[in-house]
């Protein structure tokens, strides 16, 4: 992203593209604008346009360092030619989208998944009244795209070497098993019913039992080493957010400690800390920093509650030690089950030195209502 913080660049290098370029930033947040110089109108200081000198290609590597999408206002096949030599990875590039020189179609060139150039095509498209030209199999036949599966869940991609000949099998309709044992159950977004080849299956064990050509599998629990020959030998395994860990810590208490009890909870409980959500525990922890430290390494967020609201979750084995320093009976069984919204845990209390943990799942929204 560039230094301004904003996430998007415009080219443009003819006359028809300054103005079309010009016009799309004042519907369009978010975009950077860079055009020649010899189209220079006086005003671009102020309106924070940048120009530039000579041929284009210069400025193309810098681009594609700095921003997660480019908005070209050349010809694709100047395009093409252009950043073929700045091509790294599909998991690194940024968007890539082109804007033909009378501004009737945007088209999704480069990163449309995994980088979003099929949004923001879309996106650019409706602000400029242009006609949007994507040619991903997943969003013209309107099934799963396997390398975005639940990315607005934040579902993790733990198997992504497969993705390429799984997604294959999704678009030209051979079975597909969806293996959905956790997560978000909302995910088929499309105005028409789920097509026959797919079958979702609530576990491993049923999936197993039936015949399939690729399987999608949205689990928090590891694998067994026969499961994952089963279903992952075409396959992609997805790690949804549904796991909350409660936390109680003494202060002053090292990331490290913190840490090495949780991780060593999730083996204990075969449950992968890619799912894990957040962590939760009482107030007075909310800057401790050895919470936040190791909050700051996973991405994840700290949720804290006060004793009133901690009091308020009914306790097998409430503590009238935690209640004499804390006010609250007991923190992190409480602070997992609110955060959760979970009516028990997985494991109620863990302490090792320093650290107790407990650990909740976040209940699923809804039956799987898909499930054939």
């Amino acid at each position: 992203m560039s230094d301004a913080g904003k996430p998007f660049a415009a080219v443009a290098i003819t006359k028809h593209g300054v103005e079309m370029s010009r016009n799309l930033i004042e519907r369009f947040d978010g975009i950077d604008l860079y055009y020649m110089s010899k189209f220079a109108r006086g005003d671009e200081a102020e309106r924070g346009i940048a120009l530039f000198e000579g041929s284009v290609k210069l400025i193309i590597p810098d681009l594609f360092k700095q921003y997660n999408g480019i908005i070209f206002f050349i010809s694709l096949g100047a395009v093409v030619r252009m950043i073929a030599p700045v091509l790294e990875d599909k998991k690194k590039d940024p968007a890539v989208v082109v804007i033909d020189d009378r501004g009737e179609h945007v088209i999704s060139v480069l990163s449309g998944h995994l980088g979003g150039a099929n949004e923001l095509t879309r996106q650019v498209a409706e602000a400029i009244e242009a006609k949007p030209v994507i040619t991903t199999a997943s969003d013209v036949q309107q099934t799963i795209p396997v390398d975005l599966f639940g990315r607005q869940f934040g579902w993790q991609i733990e198997s992504f070497e497969k993705a390429t000949p799984v997604s294959a099998s999704v678009v030209n309709e051979e079975r597909i098993a969806v293996v959905q044992e956790a997560g978000e159950t909302d995910w088929w977004t499309y105005d028409k019913p789920i097509p026959p080849h797919i079958t979702v299956y609530r576990t491993a064990d049923e999936a197993m039992k039936a015949e399939f050509d690729a399987a999608l599998v949205i689990t928090d629990r590891l694998l067994t080493g026969e499961e994952e020959e089963a279903l992952l030998n075409n396959g992609v395994l997805y790690r949804p957010k549904t796991l909350v860990v409660g936390i109680g810590c003494n202060r002053g208490t090292p990331a490290a400690e913190i840490e090495q009890v949780i991780l060593e909870t999730m083996r204990e409980l075969k449950l992968s800390p890619k799912s894990i959500r957040n962590l939760a525990s009482i107030d007075l922890k909310k800057d401790e920093p050895g919470l936040l430290e190791l909050c700051a390494k996973y991405k994840w967020k700290l949720e804290t509650y006060t004793p009133q609201q901690l009091n308020q979750i009914p306790l097998r084995n409430p503590s009238e030690t935690v209640y004499k320093y804390t006010g609250a009976y007991g923190v992190s069984e409480p602070a997992a089950l609110l955060s959760a919204g979970a009516e028990d845990w997985l494991m109620e209390k863990r302490k090792s030195g320093n650290v107790t943990v407990s650990v909740a799942r976040v209940p699923r929204q809804r039956p799987a209502e898909v499930t054939r």
